[in-house]
């Protein structure tokens, strides 16, 4: 009789105890539904919330959840190349029920490329005497003097540049404005001629005059040598 008691007692504790885990199971997901994201993209990524459910396929993607568990909010559905596309929920599944979302991805406008500062391209050949010499308009460097010249392309409808100035160390710099602006196609030659810059002559050399001291001493030198010539007179 007392092993029998023990036994039921072992019975109905392993039914409370499944009782409570099915009870926290219900709890934690409970019945499940589904969402089918309907999108226009394949290979396209949809979040719920900001968390990645997984991609497009063949037109759709069916997320499972839990009619019981805490509703998703947003949804989005992104890929590159296309907008992302933003949505809130605001249906949800109940137990064995299939809620649909949709979503349009629309390819992102192509960036239109700059067009060409000041259109049409013309010409500026500086011509020079010292090769490796730096080329400036107003402030900007154009590059160096190869072989006698510089060849700088300009836009004919660009703000026109008004000075030009060519350096190189070891020689005075040139300055001088520029008058003439090139047409479409046309090249402009400017000149410049560069002198080097004049050595100063060395600096002639000065004797330090005797000092005071030095002066005392010749002069007693002097002196003695007299006294000398006197006496052997």
């Amino acid at each position: 009789m007392g092993k029998l008691l023990v036994s039921l007692l072992v019975v109905l504790l392993a039914m409370v105890a499944g009782g409570q885990a099915v009870s926290a199971a219900a709890l934690i997901g409970g019945d499940q539904g589904w969402y089918v994201v309907n999108c226009n993209v394949n290979g396209a990524n949809v979040y719920f919330d900001g968390i990645l459910q997984g991609q497009i396929v063949q037109g759709t993607l069916t997320v499972p959840v839990y009619s019981t568990g805490t509703p998703y909010k947003t949804y989005s559905v992104a890929m590159e190349g296309y907008t992302t596309f933003n949505a809130p929920i605001t249906q949800y599944p109940a137990k064995g029920e299939q809620v649909d979302l949709y979503a349009t991805l629309n390819p992102v406008a192509p960036t239109t490329p700059p067009q060409p500062i000041g259109g049409d391209i013309g010409w500026y050949v500086v011509n020079c005497n010292v090769d490796g010499a730096t080329v400036f308009f107003d402030t900007t460097n154009e590059g160096q003097i190869a072989q006698g010249t510089l060849t700088v392309q300009v836009y004919v409808t660009g703000t026109p540049y008004k000075t030009y100035s060519v350096q190189m160390p070891g020689y005075t710099t040139f300055n001088a404005p520029i008058t003439q602006y090139p047409a479409k196609g046309e090249k402009i030659n400017l000149y410049a001629t560069l002198n080097p810059v004049p050595t100063a002559p060395p600096a002639p050399t000065t004797k330090a005059p005797l000092s005071a001291g030095l002066m005392v001493i010749a002069v007693m030198i002097a002196g003695l040598a007299l006294a000398f010539c006197a006496r052997k007179k």
